[in-house]
């Protein structure tokens, strides 16, 4: 198992942390047919279109 040479500075991890979450948030649009939010490439959760049509079945 791998251990740490050396010890990781706060600075350090705290970055490493912050850019898993930034794309995440980036890639938030809005739908075109309900308008709720959904992920870039992926289909709306809501009404289950994508790309103008449905793909997937809706959420209750």
């Amino acid at each position: 198992m791998a251990s740490p040479k050396n010890r990781v500075s706060k600075m350090r991890k705290r970055q490493r942390v912050a850019s898993l979450e930034k794309p995440i948030l980036a890639q938030v649009s809005t739908c075109p047919a309900c308008g709720a939010a959904v992920r870039s490439h992926r289909a709306c959760p809501k009404c289950g279109t994508y790309k103008g049509r449905k793909v997937a079945a809706a959420a209750e």
